[in-house]
């Protein structure tokens, strides 16, 4: 038992030695760069779409943000997953919903998940996080499977009036495997937990979809638009990403 423990702390040192930061040319012109952990055995690949400007804060050599997914990677590498933090494009400081909903965003997000698929030949799910989920949304109503095999929204953007969000793509047009993820308490205005439905009513196409609305953690802080909120699942990440995997894993539909 003792030399399965240090063969599996071993591997997993070695496997966080690896990580690393990934650059790729997506567009004539335009790079991106993501933060890539490869994990021995992993079952999928999963690549993370932060809110906010898109950045993931890379800093000193790693990833410093405190957005839900960029500071929840090594749970998901935990799942059995190899992991892609993506940031922004080399031809943009801030991504915005129109730029976020845009073909230029979507190439970028498909040359990164064909890229990994056929690195790793595992499917490939989008993860997004509140701006994310307008990422993952769009990408996910433009590209098929096998490029993706899914996507994951969580703390979504539900309000419309002067940007695109979620609820006005084309989810129609969606037809892999949809997990809505959203915290009860999440008090952000534009990504109201009781507008989420509006996103599961319009995956006409997808095969299976499910809405998971939460309620944990504790002790947030700050403005509740922002990570450290419920609005970024604050005191519950591993919940949060253990429900993620367990949908990765067996999608399975529910509400």
């Amino acid at each position: 038992m003792r030399w399965c423990l240090l063969a599996f702390l071993a591997a997993s040192t070695i496997a966080a030695a690896a990580d690393r930061l990934v650059s790729v040319d997506t567009r004539p012109g335009v790079r991106v760069g993501y933060w890539l952990m490869e994990r021995p055995g992993a079952t999928a690949t999963v690549i993370l779409l932060t809110g906010g400007d898109g950045g993931i804060g890379y800093k000193d050599g790693v990833p410093t943000s405190r957005n839900f997914l960029v500071r929840s990677r090594d749970l998901f590498a935990s799942e059995g997953f190899n992991v892609a933090v993506v940031g922004k494009p080399t031809d943009k400081d801030d991504m915005d919903l129109t730029f976020r909903a845009g073909k230029d965003h979507v190439e970028d997000l498909r040359v990164i998940a064909e890229k990994l698929r056929a690195q790793f030949g595992k499917p490939v799910w989008l993860i997004g996080t509140s701006r994310g989920s307008v990422s993952a949304a769009a990408a996910g109503a433009a590209l098929d499977s096998p490029t993706i095999a899914g996507i994951v929204l969580t703390s979504s953007v539900t309000y419309s009036k002067f940007q695109p969000a979620v609820p006005t793509l084309p989810l129609m047009d969606v037809r892999v495997p949809v997990l809505v993820l959203h915290h009860k308490r999440d008090a952000c205005r534009d990504c109201d937990p009781r507008e989420a439905h509006m996103i599961t009513d319009r995956l006409t196409g997808a095969p299976v979809k499910k809405l998971l609305l939460v309620d944990g953690g504790g002790d947030p802080s700050g403005p509740v638009c922002e990570p450290m909120h419920y609005h970024g699942y604050i005191g519950m990440e591993a919940q949060a990403v253990k429900l993620i995997a367990e949908f990765i894993r067996a999608p399975s539909p529910g509400s």
